[in-house]
């Protein structure tokens, strides 16, 4: 899973994300992009916002399960 993919599933604009975790707009979309990850405190609030794990976001696979 992407994390455009997954904002998109929950209704939120990347503006709306970026206000929730309280970055810019432009940080989101980078992610997006994956020109840049977020930081590694940003990721329990992102997942939890986008019900989802942070090994689903970073694509991490999930092996063994």
């Amino acid at each position: 899973m992407n994390i455009k993919k997954a904002r998109e599933k929950v209704g939120l604009t990347q503006q709306e994300l970026a206000n929730e975790l309280g970055v810019v707009q432009s940080t989101v979309a980078m992610w997006e992009t994956q020109n840049s990850l977020p930081r590694a405190d940003k990721l329990p609030m992102l997942a939890k916002i986008l019900g989802c794990t942070i090994e689903e976001l970073l694509d991490v696979p999930n092996e063994g399960k």
